[in-house]
């Protein structure tokens, strides 16, 4: 038997990062978790621990600091890109890089002001941690050149109180679930989404485009009765792709958040779908991809 050294790559995990830009008087905020994994020819340190092809993880997450203040932070998707493109340029024996970056929303705080004078509405320096979903993005980048983004969202709660059914399913000696023709149908949504290449001297507006699909995502789900969750994940990731031509591929996981009609027989009143349990656990977890059926092939792992 001979042993040998599979797939591998090392990196900085969760580097906690936050930019501020003082425009004046007013602030804006980036709030990051940035990722970074390295791989190529890395046999040397793990056969015989010469770390003369390790660029250490230390490094990296400088780097991470010192791009934020050389070239700001604007959409996630450039700035891991950035960071990807350089790993890979700077070092011979780093034949691929992946950077995966999570934003954190803030928003302003609103203090009211006497007399409308200066101060009232927005401050321009004071944040609250936003409810909103995360944003997210995964950037690889090969030594040929090629580079591969997959932009994101997780963490966006949305719920239909109706419009919702779920029957004709199969049973068997253990099935104990009723069929229900009107159900609250409640899901966490993370969604991820595979650019095209940007074409020669075209930009790509990664603001503009999660803007857009997650208004799609949104829409889809609100618009579309559903007979099942499935339904529903395929309806969203359609409209991503009939949507917006610089999407090939939707990555959808919608964990099913129950809501359970509560008996409320025993105190003697009857309940028209009205008073819900709303159960955290377990719950039915629903995971699919939608894409084009001409995309090209992605030459990643996705994790």
């Amino acid at each position: 038997m001979r042993v040998v050294l599979g797939p591998n790559r090392y990196g900085k995990a969760e580097v906690r990062l936050v930019r501020v830009v003082r425009d004046g008087g007013v602030h804006h905020l980036k709030d990051l978790t940035v990722s970074t994994a390295l791989s190529g020819d890395m046999e040397a340190v793990h056969l015989t621990g010469d770390n003369t092809a390790v660029l250490p993880t230390d490094t990296q997450k400088n780097t991470v600091y010192a791009f934020a203040r050389k070239h700001g932070v604007a959409e996630i998707e450039d700035f891991a890109i950035l960071l990807a493109r350089h790993y890979v340029e700077s070092q011979p024996a780093v034949h691929h890089a992946r950077v995966s970056v999570e934003e954190h929303f803030w928003d302003r705080i609103p203090v009211p002001s006497a007399g409308g004078g200066p101060g009232a509405g927005d401050r321009r320096h004071s944040f609250v941690r936003s409810g909103r979903e995360t944003r997210t993005c995964l950037v690889h980048h090969d030594a040929d050149g090629t580079t591969t983004v997959v932009s994101g969202l997780k963490d966006l709660v949305v719920l239909n109180s109706t419009d919702s059914e779920f029957s004709g399913f199969a049973e068997d000696e253990y099935t104990t679930l009723r069929p229900t023709a009107d159900r609250v149908l409640a899901t966490e949504v993370s969604a991820r989404w595979r650019h095209l290449p940007a074409g020669p001297g075209k930009a790509a507006s990664y603001g503009e485009s999660y803007d857009e699909v997650r208004r799609h995502l949104v829409e889809a789900f609100a618009g579309t009765y559903s007979l099942s969750l499935q339904q529903t994940l395929y309806a969203m990731g359609e409209r991503v792709l009939n949507a917006r031509d610089e999407i090939c591929e939707v990555r959808l996981v919608l964990p099913n958040k129950h809501h359970f009609t509560v008996d409320l027989t025993p105190f003697g009143m009857d309940n028209p779908n009205e008073v819900f349990h709303a159960a955290d656990r377990p719950y039915g977890l629903i995971e699919g991809a939608v894409l084009r059926d001409d995309a090209p092939e992605a030459r990643f792992s996705w994790e």
